[in-house]
């Protein structure tokens, strides 16, 4: 295994047993030296063993497949394991019959806090823990959850602690904004990771420069249009909503922008727990109409139509009330319909946004045959979207442009996933030159090596310094484009321009702290360590507090839609401290199975899915899921109002009730309701 110089440099003090954060741009094999560390740690002491963390399931078949399997398989035991490996039940087994461990952070911290024999380890059954994008280790991340198990130990002396290796290309400033902050946070991080020092090249840094160039950056920026019928139409029915609702402390100049869009989810809120109807009911059309908007300023009109389109469909379905807002918003839009078609029709008016990427993308394409590239966008909606737009332009198809969208795995009834499969086999098709072009939100930002990338198009999105640099750095072919395409004098633009400036300020901080004096940054680590740990207890202690606040039997829960009581607090339990359940046999009669059973795209530890339920109004609820042979309905607290002997209210997140949620005990459940149980087939 051959290193570069930049290389050996960095991974000194690792081999010496140090913890190290190594900092190196993204193509400059931070995941090569990290291996060359393992290695030497598997071949140099007895009963060792490595466990590669992760923050996205992708990179754990990439590590895998190019890296840590095909060097490591002569000599050592390696296994891979992520959402859709069946056997990560038997973690446990997993981590004593193999040396090297490659997993996402989730599934370390599950089998960290399992009770089960068969999944559950300890951090001191590791000798060497390699944390990837390891400047997410902070607040509540699951790598900082995952630390602070760690440093938990080391104040306490509980045995041997594991090397701690961390791979970064860019540690950020936290929002910092001064250069004393900027040095803050950087010191933060290397307390939660509790590292010796942060390695960057510096005697070698003209080697590391030859090899890791930078692409060209170039600012693509697009007037407004001349005119904007289409958007002035949606504006217009957006202020008769407003007029219909007679609320007047919303501004016209905020329709379209991620400013009106939090109003309006406060609007739905406060109509969701004053049993408010038509706020409610309009604020969620409003919110639909926004979005249309945010599409249209993005892609193409047409695709901002069909957005709305479908949305009113899918209301005459499910909205059996006959309700005089859902009968005035619905004959509203249809009022509408034929003229928001025509004007989308209209290509006079089409997004310049769109005109440039095309010449962009036209430009690299036709300099190479070989070009191959990433269009970065915000949401999946855009993704499937430019998609669709560019696989429908016969210029691209001459060309020989192959695209294919590529988004994140996680489950979401608003808008399609993919599942894991999906993502490996179009990352994996991407890598062989099948497809030359991808759409992409976040996800890709991190860790994917593609090094012939040579255009990544920053597409009107407005992120921090962080990911700036992780987008930046996925064009690796010599010579290669790194274009930032937004409208002129936007908000997009001084967000980019502000993360030059910070990613500037993130260098010097770090070089700050190289520099300190040894005794000095110790002392100032411990500190940090000591008052992360305390303010974490203090912080669980006010958690936990709330969270008994009520009793159970004191809480009611409301449909967020249709406002009628359909639970008590004490009708809820947990499944393995994650599925929140309905246990109440009787809740079956307010909801309706709406959907075939979903597709996550893996095998899930003893249960299956069903399909999605809702409340009669059409109210989406959550989904049934078929746990040892009973069919619960797993429900997300967001869909409902809750009701204490203190205040009605919302809440997003099952965590943040105030009361707590047992977890079931299946045994006593199946011995009081045995005709639940499902007969196989």
């Amino acid at each position: 295994m051959e290193l570069h110089d930049y290389q050996w440099e960095v991974i000194a003090p690792a081999l010496q047993g140090k913890n190290i954060i190594i900092w190196l741009p993204t193509g400059a094999g931070k995941t090569r030296a990290a291996l060359y560390v393992a290695m030497r740690h598997l071949e140099m002491k007895q009963n060792t063993k490595v466990v590669l963390i992760v923050n996205k399931v992708h990179l754990v078949d990439q590590h895998y497949s190019n890296e840590f399997h095909p060097h490591l398989k002569d000599k050592h035991k390696v296994v891979a394991i992520s959402g859709d490996t069946e056997h990560k039940c038997f973690f446990a087994q997993l981590v004593q019959n193999n040396d090297v461990i490659i997993c996402t952070a989730q599934i370390l911290h599950n089998a960290l806090s399992s009770t089960s024999e068969e999944m559950h380890i300890e951090l001191t059954d590791f000798t060497l823990l390699i944390i990837d994008e390891c400047h997410h280790t902070h607040k509540d991340g699951v790598y900082n959850k995952l630390m602070e198990g760690y440093l938990e130990r080391k104040i306490h002396q509980k045995g041997k602690l594991p090397q701690i290796l961390g791979l970064t290309a860019s540690p950020g400033t936290g929002r910092a904004t001064s250069f004393e902050k900027a040095v803050e946070h950087i010191l933060q991080i290397c307390a939660n990771l509790d590292t010796w020092r942060i390695m960057s090249a510096e005697v070698h840094r003209e080697d590391l420069e030859a090899k890791a160039k930078q692409p060209n950056k170039q600012y693509d920026l697009v007037t407004e249009r001349p005119r904007d019928p289409f958007g002035d139409k949606l504006k217009e029915i957006m202020k008769t909503i407003h007029e219909y609702l007679r609320i007047e402390d919303f501004c016209e100049s905020d329709y379209g922008t991620q400013t009106y869009e939090q109003k309006v989810v406060e609007l739905e809120k406060e109509g969701a727990v004053e049993a408010n109807r038509m706020k409610q009911t309009c604020a969620l059309h409003l919110r639909k109409y926004n979005d249309s908007l945010l599409v249209h300023d993005t892609v193409r009109m047409m695709d901002a139509y069909e957005l709305l389109d479908n949305f009113y469909q899918t209301e005459k379905v499910i909205r059996k009330q006959n309700d005089p807002t859902d009968a005035f918003l619905i004959q509203l839009f249809d009022s509408n319909q034929a003229r928001l078609l025509e004007l989308a029709e209209d290509i006079r008016f089409e997004n310049p946004k769109l005109t440039k990427l095309e010449e962009i993308l036209e430009d690299q394409f036709q300099i190479s045959s070989g070009s191959r590239g990433i269009i970065f966008t915000r949401t999946r909606q855009s993704t499937h979207s430019l998609h669709k737009w560019i696989s429908s332009k016969h210029s691209f198809q001459i060309m020989g442009v192959k695209t294919a969208p590529l988004t994140g795995a996680g489950y979401s009834n608003q808008s399609k996933h993919m599942t894991q499969n999906e993502q490996r086999e179009t990352i994996e098709m991407f890598r062989k030159g099948q497809l030359n072009l991808l759409i992409s939100t976040s996800v890709a930002e991190e860790g994917l090596d593609i090094p012939q990338c040579n255009i990544v198009v920053r597409y009107g999105l407005m992120t921090n310094e962080i990911a700036m640099v992780q987008a930046r750095g996925r064009a690796r072919r010599e010579d290669s484009c790194y274009s930032f395409l937004a409208k002129m004098g936007g908000k997009e633009v001084r967000r980019e321009e502000t993360n030059e400036t910070l990613e500037g300020l993130m260098k010097r901080a770090i070089e700050a702290v190289q520099r300190m004096p040894e005794q000095e940054y110790e002392k100032k680590k411990e500190e940090l360590q000591k008052e992360s740990l305390i303010t974490r207890k203090a912080k669980q202690a006010k958690i936990d507090e709330k969270k008994n606040k009520f009793y159970p039997e004191q809480v009611r829960v409301y449909c967020r839609y249709c406002s009628q009581a359909v639970a008590h607090g004490d009708d809820f339990r947990t499944i393995k401290g994650v599925h929140h359940v309905n246990i109440n046999p009787d809740f079956r009669v307010y909801y309706e199975v709406c959907s075939p059973p979903i597709d996550f795209g893996k095998k899930m530890v003893d249960w299956i899915p069903g399909g999605n339920i809702r409340c009669h109004c059409g109210q989406e609820w959550g989904f049934e899921m078929i746990y040892k042979h009973v069919n619960f309905p797993s429900v997300s607290i967001d869909n409902f109002v809750v009701e204490t002997p203190e205040s009605k209210r919302h809440y997003g997140q099952w965590k943040k009730v105030p009361f707590p949620v047992g977890e079931l005990n299946y045994s006593l459940y199946i011995e009081m309701h045995p005709e639940l149980l499902l007969l196989d087939d």
